[in-house]
């Protein structure tokens, strides 16, 4: 079982590597340029909202950076926990990936520190993990950044922030959600 999130102790976030119950019920597919590139699974009592591409300029920085639609999950009773996938138009290997995921995640979580990264699979496809720690509007997060190699030259990217405090139930959710990923055909 991969660990994720230290104060919660066990996280998968991964699927394809634990077998986890099928929590997650509502099925959503993430649609890019006309084609599926995967799918997902909300569980009960989260919000899921989707945006469209749109420019961000990250703390610090004057520069806007273009960002593809962006699936976002929450869960509705707790508002410091956050789980997002995309796939970014132009993105085809994880080094791509990875300097996207560097760029914006100075809009999602300010003084990241990396504290673990491994070679992985999700679905049975190639992927990344990568978990640390840092700050979400003040307060300190874990977060866990996930990359799949997608077929037709597309990555996945999924980005996970819990903040310190939340409940260990919503970890089953996240879980969940990673466990429903399935690439489409």
């Amino acid at each position: 079982m991969l660990k994720c999130f230290a104060p919660l102790r066990v996280l998968a976030l991964v699927a394809g590597l634990v077998p986890l119950p099928a929590f997650a019920d509502m099925p959503l597919t993430y649609v890019s340029d006309g084609k599926a590139l995967f799918h997902l699974s909300a569980p009960d009592f989260w919000q899921v909202r989707s945006g469209g591409l749109r420019a961000l300029t990250p703390p610090g920085s004057e520069e806007a950076r273009l960002i593809n639609r962006v699936i976002g999950f929450e869960p509705e009773a707790e508002p410091g926990v956050w789980v997002g996938f995309m796939s970014p138009n132009g993105v085809s290997t994880f080094a791509q990936a990875e300097d996207y995921l560097r760029n914006i995640g100075k809009s999602v979580v300010s003084d990241p520190e990396l504290r673990e990264q491994s070679r992985i699979r999700v679905d049975g496809l190639p992927a990344a993990r990568y978990a640390g720690t840092g700050r979400r509007n003040g307060r300190a997060v874990e977060f866990t950044a996930v990359l799949v190699d997608l077929p037709g030259k597309r990555v996945a990217i999924s980005l996970a922030v819990v903040e310190a405090g939340a409940r260990p139930e919503l970890v089953e959710d996240i879980n969940a959600i990673y466990a429903s990923f399935r690439a489409a055909n």
